[in-house]
């Protein structure tokens, strides 16, 4: 009783820390979070729940689902960072339990347990369920969809029950829900991904009429009640969605290099190998143990060789196309974490010596160079952001050192020490549980706009009024996002009067004569920023201090209303 009960409160205790936990750690980030943000905003603020519209225009880089979760997210719990990421988590958790399910069933509940530790303390699935983009829905909605699929294929039956025959209509139809679901999430890929797995499978196991019976019509019509009413109002709204969507954001995007996404064919094998830090080496060991069984002519069970058909085809099929980014292989991992959770319940106790002393080299190996960093942080570094870094680093070497020292144990002949090995994910929890503190060296400067629309609103600089320079794309979207309005590149060929931010001093490249721009900018002192006003020569308002922004005097310095320290004057 003791033991379930620990097992209970580590599983909980990991879906919690690793899914849900600092959700709003940092700002919206990179080129799609925040305008994945933006349109769910959009779509909750105007009621329009059919198109998705990205600065007032529609958007049809990808399907609904995505934004329907955040929107309904917005109006549950506010507009924030946490909110917007919250349909990955969920997601992230609804595809978790679902392999749990499908591990406690064809296998037992000891690889139902550890991959509930194992999966979600990996890198890719807590990066991904902490993202807010559309990678995690698809992957959760394709992976539950594939669920049911294993029970339309009978792979889910009790060797010690009687066989029979009939139709599995639950799952037939939760089947196609969760598929037409996957559909809305990111367009035709659910298709090919599922269809071609489950194909896979029946190639190597001869049973096709089992595969067809996933094309029953029960599937099929619910496939299309969930699915096909979004994209038909859709497309009757906005005539160009079809084109736009399926042809340019789906057909161009796999057969041709067009959105410049372009990586070698073998991307995906180092992608895969880093999402699932920090249980890379187990993974490395369980596919060496797998290939030494097939080379003995050892027959896989029909179960694993349809989570490897899954996983197979999708890396595959993602590494033949032209378009290659790392949140595309995401739906390959649930099954692979499931074969890894079975590897380490199953063959670790036969590879015992290989197992225990590949993990507990790493971490021998791993804890010298740990203590390197700390050292030479705390007495050579050149900066205090420089011994940050590198005292950062040293902790989570440390840490995942640990983690894997404590798995090694799962195959230890003492009791004592192999009920040791579940606590491997505790180092795991305490990184994720001190993100914001190990992660701060590394995202000094804020790499979103939150904080630069924080001191611009201090400053009271309007933002219709503002325009950037040189800023990268994604910190230029996650400004708009946060001071609500798009703010525009600055074209030197076309100037207005207005605000000219810049992350260096100097602004006579970009402002030609008649224009100009004031010579004693606003600073942004914690993100860096200079804000310059710009207007015509003959508009500028000179004063005898020479102290101007455009004509607007400058006052003193100290912290403004939010607490942000603006230096200089702040405009009336």
């Amino acid at each position: 009783m003791a033991a379930r009960v620990l097992w209970l409160g580590l599983i909980i205790a990991t879906l919690y820390l690793c899914y849900f936990h600092n959700l709003g750690a940092i700002g919206l980030v990179g080129p799609d979070e925040p305008r994945y943000a933006w349109i769910a905003r959009e779509m909750h603020e105007s009621g329009d729940w059919v198109t998705p519209r990205l600065y007032g225009q529609p958007w049809f880089e990808k399907p609904v689902l995505y934004y329907w979760g955040a929107a309904l997210s917005f109006k549950l719990f506010g507009v924030s960072e946490a909110a917007a990421r919250f349909p990955s988590a969920f997601a992230a958790l609804l595809a978790t339990l679902a392999m749990a399910w499908l591990a406690w069933r064809v296998y037992d509940a000891w690889a139902a347990r550890w991959l509930l530790l194992l999966l979600p303390t990996t890198v890719g699935m807590i990066g991904f369920s902490h993202a807010a983009v559309t990678d995690m829905p698809f992957a959760a909605t394709l992976t539950v969809a594939l669920v049911f699929a294993a029970i339309i294929l009978g792979l889910t039956h009790n060797p010690q029950s009687p066989s029979t025959q009939r139709t599995p209509w639950l799952a037939l139809i939760f089947f196609g829900f969760f598929l037409g679901l996957a559909m809305l999430a990111k367009g035709p890929a659910a298709i090919v991904l599922s269809g071609g797995g489950v194909l896979l499978w029946a190639a190597f196991t001869k049973g096709w009429r089992d595969a067809f019976r996933c094309l029953h019509p029960l599937a099929i019509a619910s496939f299309c009640l969930t699915a096909l009413p979004w994209y038909i109002l859709c497309s009757r709204r906005n005539p160009d969605f079809f084109r736009i969507f399926i042809i340019e954001h789906n057909f161009k995007r796999y057969l041709t290099p067009e959105f410049q996404h372009i990586q070698p064919f073998w991307y995906y094998v180092p992608i895969l190998l880093i999402a699932f830090v920090p249980w890379t080496l187990a993974l490395l060991w369980s596919i060496a143990s797998g290939l030494l069984r097939r080379g003995r002519k050892f027959q896989f069970s029909p179960t694993s060789l349809f989570l490897l058909s899954w996983a197979m085809f999708s890396l595959l099929f993602f590494s033949i196309s032209k378009s290659k980014l790392p949140g595309y292989i995401l739906p390959a991992m649930p099954p692979i974490g499931l074969l890894l959770a079975r590897s380490c319940v199953r063959l670790a106790p036969e590879g015992e010596r290989t197992f225990r002393w590949l993990h507990a080299g790493f971490s021998f190996l791993g804890f010298p160079v740990a203590f390197i960093l700390l050292w030479m942080g705390w007495f050579y570094a050149v900066s205090t952001i420089q011994s940050q870094k590198m005292i950062s680093a040293a902790f989570v070497l440390l840490l995942l050192g640990l983690a894997n020292l404590l798995l090694a144990n799962k195959v230890n002949r003492k009791t004592s020490l192999s009920l040791m090995a579940p606590f491997c994910v505790i180092p795991v929890l305490i990184l994720v549980s001190e993100f914001n503190a190990l992660a701060r060296p590394w995202l000094t400067p804020d790499p979103s706009g939150k904080t630069i629309a924080q001191e611009l609103r201090a400053a009271q600089i309007p933002p219709a009024q503002t325009y950037v320079a040189a800023m990268p794309r994604g910190q230029q979207f996650s400004l708009s996002f946060y001071l609500h309005q798009e703010i525009q590149t600055w074209d030197p060929d076309q100037p207005k009067a207005g605000y000219l931010l810049r992350n260096s001093r100097g602004c006579g490249h970009f402002v030609k004569p008649p224009w100009t721009c004031s010579t004693h900018p606003l600073e942004l002192q914690t993100s860096g920023w200079f804000v310059y006003k710009v207007q015509r020569e003959d508009s500028v308002s000179r004063r005898q201090d020479g102290s101007t922004l455009g004509g607007n005097s400058l006052r003193g310095s100290g912290p403004n209303r939010d607490g942000l320290a603006v230096r200089g004057r702040q405009p009336r």
